[in-house]
């Protein structure tokens, strides 16, 4: 199962570390405590879209692309526990004949 929380946390993480900055620099620049910020990084707490946003400032990034970025990870591992179909032999023929 896919936890928006932790795709969104892992988005904001590597958005974080790409820029070279500590979480104490997002965090002061958010205006939002150490701890909560690592655990929205986490995937722990649930960041309300206030919070995003001022993360998102702090990051320099626009809320938008943070968003595509937790899209792409959610649709990437939703590839990775998609089921397999296979062909199940004689199925056509059942269902032919329960149309007829």
């Amino acid at each position: 199962m896919i936890l928006l929380r932790h795709e969104l946390g892992e988005a904001l993480r590597e958005r974080r570390q790409l820029q070279g900055r500590t979480l104490r620099d997002v965090a002061a620049t958010a205006s939002v405590s150490l701890g909560y910020l690592s655990e929205v990084e986490r995937g722990v707490k649930e960041a309300s879209s206030e919070l995003l946003s001022a993360i998102c400032l702090a990051l320099d990034v626009p809320l938008s692309v943070v968003l595509d970025d937790v899209s792409r990870r959610a649709a990437h591992m939703e590839s990775l526990s998609a089921p397999v179909s296979l062909p199940v032999a004689g199925r056509s023929e059942d269902v032919s004949a329960s149309a007829a």
